[in-house]
């Protein structure tokens, strides 16, 4: 099986509460390797360049003003089926029906308010660890 990367994101409620290294933490444990991490603060005009697939549905404007609103950490992750992978281990976006063990579950308070982002496929997840990391930032593969 091929060896594919994904971005993930720990959100700005999870690195608000203190919750940032439990996430790295369930990462590592995954067998799920970090290539690439970076701590930034999203501008709204930044966090709207990403989000603009959002853009016009009802939850828009509060989701960028939510993920400008603080600290968020990018990861580059990878492995054999690394975007199923995380997404299995974030749980679905609203915590209340993810899985127990799962991210969402332990750390997300809300739909809004989930603590992490994945890439949804393979070809998003190029189009995503692209926004946030140059190739300079990431090992050759």
């Amino acid at each position: 099986m091929e060896t594919v990367r994904t971005l993930a994101i720990i959100k700005p409620d999870a690195v608000r509460a203190g919750n940032a290294g439990k996430v790295l933490s369930m990462i590592e444990g995954s067998g799920l390797a970090v290539e690439a991490v970076r701590m930034f603060r999203l501008t709204r005009e930044a966090a709207g360049a990403f989000y603009a697939v959002h853009r016009g549905k009802s939850f828009y404007g509060e989701l960028l003003e939510f993920m400008s609103s603080g600290p968020c950490i990018a990861l580059v992750l990878s492995g054999e089926n690394a975007v199923a992978r995380w997404r299995e281990l974030m749980g679905a976006t609203n915590p209340s029906s993810a899985a127990d063990g799962t991210i969402r579950k332990l750390y997300g308070t809300s739909v809004q308010f989930n603590a992490c982002h994945g890439s949804d496929a393979p070809e998003t997840a190029r189009q995503e660890v692209a926004f946030f990391f140059s190739g300079a930032e990431l090992p050759v593969n």
